[in-house]
């Protein structure tokens, strides 16, 4: 009741082509269609880049170490203790 009917749809649609013509709505069509292809390639692209950067940000391919390995090797080891200790 409220809303939009199945056969007012299709009179619509019939009004567009008449208006139109076919060939102006298949054009529009494909006009829309390679559009939103360019965004989608347009939004990996970005993405890709991104990807990129942040690899470049790693230093030397070198793996990074956890804070609590080197906490442990900045400790001094018991024979350093016992020489200052003398």
């Amino acid at each position: 009741m409220g809303g939009i009917s199945i056969w007012q749809l299709l009179i619509i649609f019939a009004i567009i082509v008449l208006l139109f013509g076919t060939k102006k709505l298949r054009t529009l069509g494909s006009d829309l269609g390679s559009a939103v292809k360019g965004f989608k390639k347009a939004v990996d692209d970005k993405d890709a880049e991104q990807d990129e950067d942040e690899d470049k940000d790693k230093d030397a391919d070198f793996e990074q170490r956890k804070m609590e390995n080197k906490s442990e090797s900045a400790q001094p080891s018991q024979a350093d203790k016992r020489k200052q200790d003398n």
